[in-house]
């Protein structure tokens, strides 16, 4: 997976402000995240000081050319996304959840996978359509997919990138799907999106014969109680995918609080959190 992140840690961490040297431009170790005379909205801004943070770690890392540099859009090259994306796959070793831990989860959480389930959902689609080039799109949804699940503003970011972005009629109504069943979806969509007990924006893009689609379940109305056997793989990725957005959010303080950071607002840490 992946991705370009966003978003404001989620740990209690001290919220820091470096001073501003040129309070018209935001920057990150001096590199600017935006053209002079422009004001991104915050979420934004954070979002751009994120994706910095790794561009110039991966840097570090000699994952990524010393010539590499960010655009004054937000944009990232290619060569950048894949760097950050080995970054964070070396960087974040997230371990498999134990069996114990599963069935604590399941125990708490006794309809999860329920035949017969409800979602409500939203979605931005990055459709395929003839002639389009899949490795830009995909770069495109990745980096969108990591802001959105890093973003902190009730979801309101996640509707105004749905009327931007999704090729889906429903993006005029911020990505709505309304509330849905199995059968309402194509099959690779469903199992895809059904049978965990995720809520939120899905940490990873959902592909089907449409295209990509970064996918958020609002809620999810349980079904049929099905038994720990049959459940185990989903609560299990579940669970990992929790820690990896918690490890993704320490990393990010961690490099943050090792950062020159002007013009935005992070949360920072001193001390190494991920584990």
């Amino acid at each position: 997976m992946n991705d370009t992140p966003c978003g404001s840690g989620a740990c209690g961490c001290a919220t820091r402000e470096a001073p501003v040297a040129d309070a018209a431009v935001a920057r990150i170790n001096g590199v600017p995240l935006h053209a002079p005379g422009q004001q991104p909205a915050p979420e934004e801004l954070r979002q751009r000081a994120c994706t910095e943070l790794l561009r110039q770690q991966a840097q570090r890392q000699g994952l990524l050319e010393g010539s590499d540099a960010p655009g004054t859009d937000g944009a990232t090259s290619a060569a950048a996304s894949a760097a950050i994306e080995q970054l964070l796959e070396r960087a974040l070793q997230v371990p498999d959840p134990s069996e114990d831990a599963c069935r604590r989860y399941h125990a708490a959480h006794p309809t999860l996978g329920g035949q017969g389930e409800r979602l409500r959902l939203r979605h931005v689609l990055f459709a395929v359509t003839p002639g389009v080039d899949v490795k830009l799109l995909r770069q495109r949804a990745e980096a969108l997919l990591l802001e959105l699940r890093c973003a902190n503003d009730a979801g309101e970011r996640f509707a105004q990138a749905a009327r931007e972005w999704s090729n889906c009629p429903s993006g005029q109504q911020g990505g709505d799907l309304g509330w849905l069943t199995r059968s309402d979806c194509a099959p690779e969509f469903a199992r895809e999106v059904f049978g965990t007990a995720e809520v939120g924006v899905l940490a990873r893009l959902v592909h089907s014969r449409f295209g990509l689609h970064v996918v958020e379940v609002c809620e999810r109305e349980a079904g049929q109680t099905l038994p720990f056997e049959q459940v185990h793989a989903s609560v299990a990725l579940l669970l990992r995918q929790q820690a990896w957005v918690n490890a993704l959010r320490q990393y990010l303080q961690l490099l943050a609080g090792q950062a020159q950071v002007e013009g935005v607002q992070l949360d920072a840490a001193d001390t190494p959190l991920v584990q």
